[in-house]
């Protein structure tokens, strides 16, 4: 009931949106682009990122008010998305869609490691440089983990309690969980192995999930969220399960000879997702790991781990992942 009237909400605040500032076409104002972290497959960098027209809320500085917080967040919701325009590097160009969003494909070949590569906009828009992660050569596996109470403090499993975590606080108050990034450090072997993140949060959230992790020093990787996609019939484009069921396949096409440590929790039943995908892709996950969420297990989390013991593959269960830490030292490293 609730969510049927936040859709409600949030369809009627962008109807009147739209009408006091309608999108903006071709050469209308000074672009810019909202760059996201891009990935790397054998035969492309996937540069990506969003054309907004006009720049983004400011940093959050120490000690604002709960008041200046929820203005800064909703902000990031109240974006001018601009369709079809053209971003390019060198020779490359892309269009972006309906809401804004563009990947850009560019030949592989790059060095491992980190690159910021600089992407255009048409029409006198502000370039930008959008970062771009390329994995080692002697990668032995890729980690995909969730955000949202599996590393960051978010109480997803209540619709209430995520909302006012997420509006009444900012970059510099919320808390991620030590023992994850303790995990994430130890599997990444010193940047051996790539780790990426993959979230139901909205793609709004990008640059505010960036600084949440480079001010608390959590191991950086590309993120894959979710398009809000609001519509007469739906509040978010895909599913949680199924949102993160598809990334999970794009980055196995992407590294075809790497196997994958899953990382979720019980909050939106990772259980259950990541069970799925070891079905999908038979021999390409190499263990499943899920912090017990606050609330404790449902019956379907329960189900959802029984199922996920059943293919076979290494699983781990608990509140905390210090026992994890220790569990992959003995079975994997």
């Amino acid at each position: 009931m609730l969510k049927k009237v936040l859709h409600r909400t949030a369809l009627g605040a962008e109807r009147l949106l739209d009408r006091l500032q309608p999108r903006r076409n071709h050469g209308s104002g000074t672009l810019v682009i909202d760059p996201y972290i891009g990935y790397a497959t054998p035969e492309h960098l996937i540069l990506r990122g969003r054309v907004l027209a006009g720049a983004r809320s400011k940093a959050a500085v120490s000690g604002q008010s709960v008041l200046r917080n929820f203005m800064q967040m909703t902000s990031l919701f109240l974006t001018d998305e601009v369709a079809g325009v053209t971003v390019s590097h060198g020779g490359t160009t892309a269009i972006t869609d309906e809401e804004g969003y563009f990947q850009l494909p560019l030949p592989a070949g790059r060095a491992p490691g980190w690159h910021e590569i600089e992407v255009s906009v048409a029409d006198g828009g502000t370039p930008a440089a959008c970062p771009v992660f390329v994995p080692r050569p002697d990668a032995r596996f890729m980690v995909i983990s969730d955000i949202d109470d599996t590393v960051l403090h978010t109480s997803a499993y209540s619709l209430l309690r995520n909302l006012w975590t997420t509006f009444s606080g900012n970059a510099l108050t919320r808390r991620i969980y030590p023992d994850s990034a303790a995990l994430l450090q130890r599997l990444s072997e010193q940047g051996r192995n790539p780790v990426y993140y993959v979230s139901s949060s909205p793609w709004n959230m990008h640059a505010f999930l960036a600084q949440v992790f480079n001010q608390a020093e959590l191991l950086r990787g590309p993120m894959f969220l979710r398009d809000l996609g609001l519509s007469e019939t739906q509040f978010i484009s895909a599913g949680h399960g199924s949102h993160k069921g598809q990334s999970i396949g794009i980055l196995l096409k992407a590294h075809p000879e790497l196997t994958a440590i899953l990382i979720g929790d019980t909050g939106q039943e990772d259980a259950s997702v990541y069970c799925a995908a070891v079905r999908r892709h038979p021999g390409r996950i190499a263990a499943v790991l899920i912090r017990i969420s606050e609330d404790g297990l449902s019956t379907n989390d329960e189900r959802g781990l029984a199922e996920l013991k059943d293919t076979g593959v290494m699983v781990f269960a608990g509140s905390s992942f210090q026992s994890a830490i220790l569990k992959m030292e003995r079975e994997v490293f």
